[in-house]
């Protein structure tokens, strides 16, 4: 009997696309990753899914998707808006021998944690108009993933791995990596997709930080954050005014100048800072 792993009977997806008439839509930021050396190299990358409930959010085809059944995951759960693809993808889900699953939905209305048990995975080649709203999402209930390994247009994922004092240094690398070691598995050049896109893309992989107690709460560092960079060219005494009516006190007490600016303050510097607001 089938282990469901095998998928070697199954067509070229070049041919599934052709036969489906699956052309990519720009509405849905929809850019095809056919190449099944590329795919397997995501998922051997992401590292050991043995036993780990995995979704997937926009299978598109499937060339990620297969991929991922190959692996010895216990059940791969994909989310697609399009229902185009629920012909393309029926042919996986029938060769995986009940370990797969289609749902039709926008990701932005469902939550993974809800869909399939711990331990439990994102990896998906997210598409480009929702990706880091979906992340943003994730990384709320950053703990009850194994990992999320996530492919994005290189300026976004430069954008959640960026250092301090970087152009790409802002929300985005703060909250990320405040809740998650963040690492760039490697590029992807846009000639590697179907259709091409005009940017190249990277694959970047989370795995939540183990949080102290005192920590603070989500909505707290988001606020922080965001009025921290909303003007990122203003000193932190002047930008942080949106919340604070005398902010150069609090940023004193945790060793801040006032006259720094959002990009030169590292994770740490935000978290004390945070800390010291909440105790206000």
């Amino acid at each position: 009997m089938s282990d469901g792993r095998d998928l070697s009977h199954l067509p070229p997806l070049r041919d599934v696309i052709a036969t489906h008439e699956l052309a990519a839509k720009k509405a849905f930021g929809q850019h095809f990753l056919l190449d099944l050396n590329v795919t397997r190299r995501i998922v051997r990358e992401a590292g050991d899914f043995t036993g780990v409930n995995i979704v997937e959010v926009g299978p598109g085809p499937g060339g990620l998707t297969r991929a991922l059944v190959e692996s010895p995951a216990a059940s791969i759960t994909a989310v697609e808006r399009d229902p185009r693809f629920a012909v393309a993808l029926a042919d996986i889900v029938a060769a995986s021998a009940g370990r797969m699953r289609l749902i039709e939905a926008d990701a932005l209305t469902v939550d993974p944690v809800d869909l399939v048990p711990a331990p439990r995975a994102v990896v998906s080649n997210l598409p480009y108009n929702v990706g880091t709203p979906l992340l943003i999402g994730w990384l709320k209930r950053i703990g009850e993933y194994r990992s999320l390994t996530l492919m994005f247009q290189k300026e976004v994922a430069d954008r959640i791995v960026a250092g301090t004092r970087t152009p790409a240094y802002g929300r985005l690398a703060v909250m990320a990596q405040w809740l998650a070691h963040c690492r760039n598995l490697y590029d992807l050049p846009a000639r590697a997709f179907t259709p091409p896109p005009k940017v190249d893309s990277a694959v970047v992989q989370l795995t939540p930080r183990e949080r102290p107690a005192d920590d603070p709460d989500f909505a707290t560092m988001e606020a922080l954050v965001a009025a921290a960079f909303g003007q990122r060219r203003k000193m932190l005494r002047a930008s942080l005014k949106s919340l604070m009516k005398e902010p150069e006190p609090l940023l004193l007490s945790v060793g801040i100048p006032p006259t720094a600016r959002a990009e030169e303050i590292d994770v740490a510097g935000f978290v004390a800072l945070a800390k010291a607001w909440k105790a206000k």
